[in-house]
């Protein structure tokens, strides 16, 4: 059964952080430069939540919060969705679908090892499947395509 461990080692393992004081405009910055959906923020060096997309529509935009003047811990999803690098990918796609999310830290041991998203999962369940069709479909033929 394919693991988190395999998609992290196709992907680059820089997982954007930033510190629970830092504004909010400067996380969206980061976003957008980086184009990325998601910060872990981090309290002392340690885990403290995730800012999305989503925590800035709900909890910055619509209440219209000044976004140089709020700090992420205001506004940063606390109750975080962790995966081990051993976990299945079909429990990373059954977590992100019972939790409404779309962002995984993956975390070993208290240390932050990566980020995998809702598209990263797919793209390798879609690939997965298409390899395995490849190689059934050449044993049937009994031939190589």
């Amino acid at each position: 059964m394919p693991r988190v461990s395999e998609i992290l080692a196709g992907k680059d393992h820089r997982v954007h952080t930033l510190d629970a004081d830092t504004s909010v405009h400067a996380a969206i910055e980061r976003m957008v430069e980086h184009n990325i959906g998601s910060l872990v923020v981090l309290d002392d060096g340690q885990i403290a939540g995730i800012f999305t997309e989503r925590d800035f529509l709900r909890r910055v935009a619509i209440p219209d919060r000044p976004t140089r003047f709020t700090a992420l811990r205001e506004v940063m999803t606390t109750r975080l969705v962790c995966v081990d690098p051993e976990t299945p990918v079909e429990e990373c796609m059954s977590l992100m679908t019972d939790h409404r999310i779309r962002h995984l830290p993956v975390v070993r041991e208290g240390s932050l090892l990566g980020m995998i998203s809702i598209g990263d999962v797919v793209k390798y369940i879609s690939d997965d499947r298409a390899t395995e069709v490849r190689v059934l479909t050449e044993y049937i033929t009994g031939s190589r395509a």
